[in-house]
C-alpha cells in the first residue's frame, strides 16, 4: 500500500499541479486544521502557526491553510506577495489598529519588521490564527533580512547585519509549546493541547464586557461631573476594550447631558475610529461622518493634537487616545489649556511609548494637576486571559521588559558597581541581562520600539556599556561609531547629493553647519544613556560617561557627541562634562516634543578644530535663530545656551561665503544660512544694490530683518508660499554676492 508523503512535501512537488494536489491535501488539511481551530475557539485563544521553509512553499502552504479553514477576514503582511486577498506592507501595518481579523499572515521572507509584527498581532480575534512564514529555523539567523536595512548604517547593507535578533526570535518560537511548527518536507505535526483557559472576567451586562471596563466608564464620567483639573489616566494593554470604554462613556454622557461637546484627539484620525464606532452603536440615531458624530444638540468631534494647542477649541470634555504617541510638549500644552481631560494610553504597545509615558508624563501631572487619577484595565476582551500569542509576542519583543526593582538597587553607590562593555553575544545568551537592560531603556526614554531591540543586538558599530550592582542593571549607555567619510562622499553630502544611512553628527556638521572637515573625522555618538529611576542624580551617569570617553580616546576617535531633546537640566548635565552645544534643530522632535540640540566634546586636535568652528557658528547665529525659527524655545534653555562660554571661537575664513553660495544653489536651508545672510546684509547697503530688483530686496528685508512669517511674506508679495519666497531670497543673495567678496574675508 502506498504510504502518503508528508503534506508539506506534497504541497510543493514541482512535477505536480496544484489541481492534482488540492483534493487530497485539502481533505487531510481540513481535518487537521479543524482540530486547531476547535481548540483555539473553545479557549478564545489565538495560535501561532509557524511555516518554516522556502519562500514559495511557505506562501503556497499559507494559502492552502486559509482555504482549508474557510477563514474570511484575512490580511497578509508582505512586500513580495501577489494574492487575491488583503495585502499590506509592514510600514502600513498601523492602518489595521482598531480592526479585527480572523487570521493574519506575516511573511518574514519579505522582511521581519519587529514594529509591524507587534502592531498587527493585536488585531487577531480570540480563536484566530497568526501564520508566520520564515526560513527553516536553523537557517533563519543567517537570512539576509530586508527589514534589517533600517539599522544598516553606512557602509553596511542588510546582508552585513549579524543575526542575533533573528537567532533569539527563532530560539523563542522554536521552544514555545503553544507554537504549531510546520516544516517543509515534514508531516503535519500533532496538535498539542493547551492548558485550560483561565476564567474570562466577563460580566452579565448589556453594555460592558468586564468589570474593568465598567469602572473605566464610571471614572471617565467623573472627570466631567467632578472638580476641574482632575485629569484621568486610563491605561491598558491592547485588546482590553480601552477605546470601547471611551466610546461607551462618550455616548452615555451625550445622553445624560444634552448639548455636550466632547472632543477626541489622537496621533491619527484612524486611531479613534473604534471610539466613534462604539459610540454610534449606543446612539443608533446619531449622524456619523468623518471624525464627527452629531446626536441631538451634542457632538463628538476629532481635532488634531496640534490644532488643540494652536486654537482654543470649545470642549466640555477632552478624550486623548494613544496619548503616549503624542509629543510630550503637546500633551503639556493640552493639560494647561483644557480643564477636563482623559489621557488614554497602551501600556505595552508596539509604539514602545507606554511606560516611558508613565514615568515622564506622570511627573508633569504631579506638578501641574496633583489631583489626577489613574484607572487600569487588566482583563482582556478581544481574547481570553493567558492568550498564548500575546505571551509569545511580549516575550519575543520584550514588550514587558522591566528595570530592576527599586529595592534591589536602593543601596547602590558608584563605588559599589561593576562597569563593563558588554559583547552583544552576551546579551543574546543572557535573557535576564537583556531584559533588564532593555527595560531600563524603555522607562528612561520616551520612545523605545521593538526595532530598537534589533538595533541593540545587531546594529553595526554599536557598543553597549552596562553598570551593575549585585547583578542588577543600574545604568547603561549605547554608543555608535560615526564618520570616516572619504573626500568624495563628504563633497556629495555637502552638496545634498547623498545622505548615507546613520552618522548623524558628521553629516549634520557637514550639511547644516557647513564644515567639510568634519566628514573625515571619527566620532563616538551616545545614542542612549539611561540611569535607573531610583538612582538618578547620584553620579552613575557621570561615571558611565567617563568610561565611554576613556574608551573613545584609547581608540583614537576625534570627538564625542550627543543629540537629544533639549531641556535646561539635560543641557546642564552635558555641559558639566565639557560638551558644547553646536547645533539646534528647528522643529520639535516628534517623540520628546522638544527642540533637538547637538553637543560635542573634542578628543583630538582635529576634533578640537571642528568643535571650535561649529561652536563659533552656533554662538554667532543663535540670537538670530531665537528671533525667528526658535522663537518658541524655552526661555530658560535659551538663557543657558547663550551664557555658555564660547572660548573666543571664530568662524573659519571663507565659511560664510561658502554657505551663501550653497544657499543660492539650493543646497542649504534658509535657517542654516540665516547667519551668513544677516552678516552679508550688515556689510552691504541692500537698498542701493542695482543688481537686485526692488521686490526681491523688499522680500529679503521683510523676511530677514522684520522676521515676518513665510505665509505673511508670501501673501503680501503674491508669492507661491515658502517656495516662492525662497526663490526671491536666493536671487537677492546671488545679486549681492555678484558685487561683494566673501563677507568674512579680509
Amino acid at each position: 500500500m502506498h504510504r502518503p508523503r508528508p503534506w508539506s512535501a506534497r504541497c510543493y512537488d514541482a512535477g505536480m499541479s496544484s489541481t492534482d494536489l488540492l483534493p487530497y491535501v485539502a481533505e487531510e488539511l481540513s481535518i487537521w486544521l479543524a482540530d486547531v481551530l476547535l481548540q483555539a475557539g473553545a479557549a478564545r485563544h489565538r495560535r501561532l502557526l509557524l511555516l518554516a521553509g522556502e519562500a514559495p512553499w511557505c506562501r503556497h502552504a499559507a494559502q492552502q491553510i486559509i482555504r482549508a479553514g474557510d477563514l474570511s477576514r484575512v490580511c497578509w503582511i508582505s512586500t513580495q506577495l501577489q494574492v487575491a486577498a488583503e495585502v499590506m506592507a509592514p510600514g502600513a501595518a498601523t492602518q489595521l489598529l482598531g480592526q479585527e481579523r480572523d487570521a493574519l499572515v506575516f511573511d518574514a521572507h519579505s522582511g521581519f519588521d519587529p514594529d509591524a509584527f507587534a502592531a498587527v498581532s493585536g488585531v487577531i480575534r480570540g480563536g484566530g490564527l497568526m501564520l508566520l512564514l520564515c526560513p527553516p529555523l536553523d537557517q533563519w539567523p543567517a537570512f539576509a533580512d530586508p527589514a534589517a536595512q533600517r539599522i544598516a548604517v553606512w557602509p553596511h547593507g542588510f546582508a552585513d547585519i549579524h543575526g542575533r535578533f533573528l537567532q533569539r526570535i527563532a530560539r523563542i518560537v522554536g521552544a514555545t509549546d503553544s507554537v504549531i511548527r510546520i516544516a517543509q518536507g515534514e508531516a503535519l505535526p500533532a496538535v498539542r493541547k493547551l492548558p485550560p483557559a483561565q476564567a474570562f472576567a466577563e460580566i452579565d451586562d448589556p453594555i460592558y464586557r468586564t468589570l474593568d471596563q465598567r469602572a473605566a466608564v464610571t471614572a471617565i464620567g467623573q472627570v466631567l461631573h467632578c472638580h476641574r483639573q482632575r485629569p484621568l489616566v486610563l491605561e491598558a494593554d491592547r485588546g482590553r476594550g480601552k477605546s470601547s470604554a471611551l466610546g461607551i462613556a462618550a455616548a452615555g454622557l451625550l445622553q445624560d447631558s444634552p448639548g455636550l461637546n466632547i472632543v477626541v484627539t489622537a496621533p491619527r484620525p484612524a486611531a479613534v475610529q473604534p471610539l466613534f464606532d462604539r459610540a454610534r452603536q449606543h446612539l443608533p440615531e446619531a449622524k456619523l461622518r468623518q471624525g464627527h458624530l452629531q446626536w441631538q444638540a451634542g457632538s463628538i468631534q476629532y481635532v488634531a493634537p496640534d490644532v488643540l494647542c494652536l486654537q482654543e477649541v470649545p470642549a466640555d470634555l477632552l478624550l486623548v487616545d494613544e496619548a503616549a504617541a503624542i509629543p510630550a510638549g503637546l500633551l503639556r500644552q493640552i493639560l494647561g489649556r483644557y480643564s477636563r481631560v482623559v489621557f488614554s494610553t497602551t501600556t505595552h504597545g508596539y509604539e514602545g511609548t507606554g511606560r516611558g509615558f508613565a514615568l515622564r508624563f506622570k511627573q508633569t501631572l504631579d506638578e501641574q494637576t496633583p489631583g489626577w487619577r489613574q484607572c487600569q484595565l487588566h482583563a482582556p476582551i478581544r481574547w481570553a486571559q493567558g492568550d498564548p500569542l500575546e505571551t509569545l509576542v511580549f516575550n519575543a519583543l520584550l514588550l514587558d521588559a522591566a528595570a530592576a526593582e527599586d529595592d534591589t538597587v536602593a543601596e547602590a553607590t558608584v563605588d559599589a558597581v561593576v562597569l563593563d562593555r558588554i559583547p552583544r553575544d552576551t546579551l543574546l545568551h543572557d535573557e535576564s541581562l537583556l531584559s533588564q537592560l532593555f527595560g531600563l531603556l524603555v522607562v528612561a526614554h520616551y520612545r523605545t520600539r521593538p526595532n530598537d531591540l534589533r538595533n541593540l543586538l545587531d546594529g553595526p558599530g554599536l557598543s553597549v556599556y552596562v553598570s551593575r550592582y549585585q547583578g542588577q542593571v543600574v545604568a547603561t549607555a549605547l554608543v555608535a561609531r560615526e564618520g570616516g567619510f572619504t573626500t568624495d562622499i563628504t563633497e556629495d553630502i555637502y552638496a545634498g547629493r547623498r545622505r548615507p544611512r546613520g552618522h548623524l553628527i558628521p553629516q549634520s556638521l557637514v550639511t547644516h553647519v557647513g564644515l567639510k572637515d568634519a566628514g573625515a573625522l571619527r566620532c563616538a555618538r551616545i545614542l542612549r544613556m539611561a540611569v535607573h529611576p531610583a538612582l538618578q542624580r547620584h553620579g552613575f551617569g557621570r561615571q558611565l560617561l567617563q568610561r565611554v570617553i576613556r574608551d573613545a580616546q584609547a581608540e583614537g576617535l576625534d570627538m564625542l557627541g550627543v543629540s537629544f531633546g533639549a531641556t535646561p537640566s539635560l543641557v546642564d548635565f552635558w555641559a558639566s562634562e565639557n560638551l558644547l552645544a553646536v547645533r539646534m534643530g528647528f522643529r520639535r522632535d516628534h517623540a520628546s516634543g522638544e527642540y533637538s540640540v547637538m553637543m560635542l566634546r573634542p578628543l583630538s586636535d582635529d576634533g578640537a578644530a571642528v568643535c571650535t568652528a561649529a561652536r563659533a557658528r552656533f554662538v554667532q547665529d543663535l540670537p538670530l535663530w531665537l528671533a525667528d525659527p526658535l522663537q518658541a524655545l524655552d526661555t530658560g534653555l535659551a538663557a543657558n545656551l547663550l551664557q555658555a562660554d564660547d572660548g573666543g571661537a571664530v568662524l573659519p575664513e571663507g565659511h560664510d561665503h561658502e554657505m551663501l553660495q550653497s544657499f543660492i544653489r539650493g543646497e542649504r536651508s534658509y535657517e542654516d544660512a540665516l547667519g551668513p545672510i544677516w552678516r552679508l546684509m550688515q556689510t552691504k547697503q541692500v537698498r542701493s544694490t542695482v543688481s537686485v530688483n526692488n521686490e526681491d530686496k523688499q522680500v529679503l528685508q521683510a523676511k530677514v530683518l522684520q522676521r515676518q512669517s513665510w505665509m505673511a511674506v508670501a501673501k503680501h508679495f503674491g508669492l507661491a508660499g515658502r517656495t516662492g519666497v525662497l526663490a526671491c531670497l536666493r536671487r537677492c543673495v546671488a545679486g549681492l554676492l555678484d558685487t561683494t567678496p566673501a563677507v568674512d574675508q579680509p
